[in-house]
This record gives C-alpha cells, sequence and structure tokens, in this order.
C-alpha cells in the first residue's frame, strides 16, 4: 500500500524497503504538515495496492529528505510501550510514547443495547445514557522540529497547569506535550540514538539497544509521572457526530484556588472536530451551555474558537484545541454546539457530547514545573 506524507509545499517520499512490508519512512527535514493512510492517497490519488519503489510528486529545489525509520505493524490489540516512536496519523508530527492511560470511552454514536433513562444535565440537548468501554490513549512527547507545521491545526502548548499560589502566572504550559488515542499511533523504528528532539527527551527517556523499543524510562520520567499524576490522568473521553463532523472532548481537572474568600475550581478541556466526509466545511460560532452545582446555568457564545474559525477538508480534516473552564463548585457539567458553515453559505450544528467536571482526586498543591 503506498502511504503518502503531505509537507509544507510537498510530499515525501515512501518506499517499500524490504519482503515483510516495512515501509522506510522518508522525511523532510522542516517537518510534517499532516499524514493520513487511506486506502487510496488523497494527496496523489494513487489506489492501494500500486507497487512503487519510490513515489514523489513535485517539490521545491532545494529540499532535502532524510530517512526517519521504518514502519511497524500496527497493533490490533494490546497497548505501545514506553519509548515507542510513532507518527501521529491525523496531525503527522513524529512523536515518542511516555506512557499509557486508561480512559472511559463514551460514545455516543453507538446504541446501547437496552435501552435505559435516566436524568440528564439541566437543559441538555436530547441525552441518553451511554456505557463507557475502556479505551488506551497516551501521554508522548512532540518532536519540536514538526510543532510549527501543525500549530495551524494542532496546539502545540494544550497540556496546561494551574501556577502556584505565589506564582503571578494563572497558568502555565508545558510544549509538545500531547495526549494521542491509541488507533492514532502508527509506529515505526530508528536507528537513531536521539530521533526526536525535544527537551525532555534525554531527560525522561535512555536509549537501550537491547531492548525493543530501545528507549527506557529514566527514573526522572518515573517520578515525574507520580508527582503529577493528578494533573495528567486522563479519566474520562467524550465522542459525538452530527452530519458528519466528530467532535471528542477530554476533560481534565486542575485543581483548586481561593479567590476572595471563596473556592474556584479549575478544568481544562480538549476537543477534536473532525470531518467524516469529503465536504468542506468552516467552523463559524459556538455555543456552550454551563452548570454549575451551586445552581447557576450560564450560557456562552462567540465566533470560532480560541480565535480561529478552521476548515475542515478532506486534506486536512481535523482540529484539535485546548480552553479552560472555572466554577465555583467542586463539580458540574458542560455541553454544547458548534455552528458550522457549508460552502454553499447553509448552517448546521453540530452537538457537543454532555460532559463531567468532577474534582474527585486529591487536591495537592499542582506542580512546580518541570524541573529536577
Amino acid at each position: 500500500m503506498a502511504a503518502c506524507a503531505l509537507r509544507r509545499g510537498f510530499l515525501s517520499a515512501v518506499s517499500k524497503y524490504n519482503k515483510k512490508h516495512a515501509h522506510r519512512i522518508l522525511s523532510a527535514v522542516d517537518g510534517f504538515e499532516g499524514f493520513r493512510p487511506r486506502v487510496q492517497c488523497r494527496a496523489c490519488a494513487l489506489p492501494g495496492g500500486v507497487q512503487q519503489n519510490r513515489f514523489m510528486s513535485s517539490r521545491p529545489e532545494g529540499k532535502i529528505l532524510e530517512t526517519v525509520g521504518m514502519f511497524e505493524a500496527v497493533k490490533q490489540h494490546g497497548k505501545y510501550e514506553t519509548g515507542q516512536l510513532f507518527l501521529h496519523s491525523v496531525f503527522g508530527y513524529r512523536g515518542i510514547v511516555l506512557f499509557p492511560w486508561h480512559a472511559r470511552l463514551y460514545d455516543r454514536d453507538i446504541t446501547p443495547p437496552i435501552p435505559e433513562s435516566k436524568p440528564e444535565p439541566p437543559g441538555a440537548h436530547g441525552s441518553k445514557e451511554v456505557k463507557g468501554k475502556t479505551h488506551t490513549y497516551y501521554q508522548v512527547l512532540i518532536d519540536t522540529r514538526d510543532c510549527p507545521h501543525i500549530s495551524q491545526r494542532s496546539q502545540t502548548e494544550a497540556v496546561t497547569f494551574l501556577a502556584n499560589h505565589d506564582d503571578s502566572r494563572a497558568l502555565y504550559a508545558i510544549p509538545g506535550l500531547d495526549y494521542v488515542s491509541h488507533e492514532d499511533i502508527l509506529p515505526y523504528n530508528s536507528a537513531e540514538q536521539i530521533p526526536i528532539q525535544h527537551e525532555l527527551f534525554e531527560r525522561f527517556l535512555l536509549f537501550n539497544p537491547a531492548k525493543s523499543p530501545p528507549f527506557t524510562a529514566r527514573d526522572t520520567l518515573k517520578a515525574w509521572q507520580e508527582k503529577n499524576h493528578p494533573w495528567l490522568e486522563l479519566s474520562d473521553v467524550h465522542r459525538e457526530t452530527t452530519e458528519n463532523i466528530r467532535v471528542t472532548v477530554i476533560p481534565f481537572y486542575m485543581g483548586m484556588r481561593e479567590a476572595q474568600n471563596s473556592h474556584v475550581y479549575w478544568w481544562r478541556y480538549c476537543i477534536r472536530l473532525e470531518n467524516m466526509a469529503s465536504e468542506v466545511v468552516q467552523l463559524r460560532e459556538r455555543h456552550w451551555r454551563i452548570f454549575s452545582l451551586s445552581g447557576t446555568l450560564e450560557t456562552v457564545r462567540g465566533r470560532g474558537v480560541v480565535g480561529r474559525e478552521p476548515v475542515l477538508s478532506k486534506e486536512q480534516p481535523a482540529f484539535q484545541y485546548s480552553s479552560h473552564v472555572s466554577l465555583q463548585a467542586p463539580s458540574g457539567h458542560m455541553w454544547g454546539t458548534f455552528r458550522i458553515e457549508r460552502t454553499d453559505g447553509s448552517h448546521f450544528d453540530v452537538r457537543i457530547p454532555p460532559f463531567s467536571l468532577e474534582s474527585n482526586k486529591d487536591d495537592k498543591a499542582p506542580p512546580a514545573g518541570y524541573t529536577f
């Protein structure tokens, strides 16, 4: 199967490497813009199964392609281990697995076998009982060389933390840290001892050629994971599709702060929108409903998300961002819609699946940063 990687202004080359069908991955030195294997390549329209030693489109002169590594078999069962190199199947960046998370996936596109009725959050839109199933996600590092080329479609500073009480910053981020679903992993291997460029790579991982994958966790990674577990942990994932636009939401509890003699609880939430069809659409507006256990119901409307109105096309079907919400209560709910515009000017609303805001973790002091 011909695999193609869409680059900024050109395509990378992908070649058959050996009889075991491992692919050699050829990467442009200035990074990825997207990588999305299909039965038929969207960039070059080559059908799957075409045997070809090297495939390349026209590209600007002077661009140098370098070998990244060799594809490995995708794991249908089990999980990837610490140190696994991968390409992100949607956003195309190079990354490495730090450790897995076992989340509960609530997929509202799957109809439960036995209908049950339970109270829904006040004002929720057509809520239904959804059974959660275990799904594996991974904490990963993003190669910094690829960050500039994915920043328009996925925030590379999306994992944020509350600053300490004596810190003047309200929030801070760890650049190049991400959460990746199991099905987004395209595993590969490399002969390089430092195949990923990130300031935490050598602090967290040790090259060990006797292991597979050949990168093992240092004590600093284990200590960092244990120390920051309450603020990193991914527990619930919510997903719903409306008119071929799939919305996935992952909420994270960030901690509590005291302000003006009251407690303020903070959460961040990561949202991915994916266009599952070929029609080009654009996100125009957001409409949120935020219910607090204190009894308040807030409505938020606005243009776009995080200052953008992303276009979701066949070539670039996904957009991912993170934002924050605070409540003066230890729990609540959020739900809403995105207003989507078609190329003919017509609009439709895409549901954001309702999700809980819970603060049932140990309310320790948030981490002060990744210093060791």
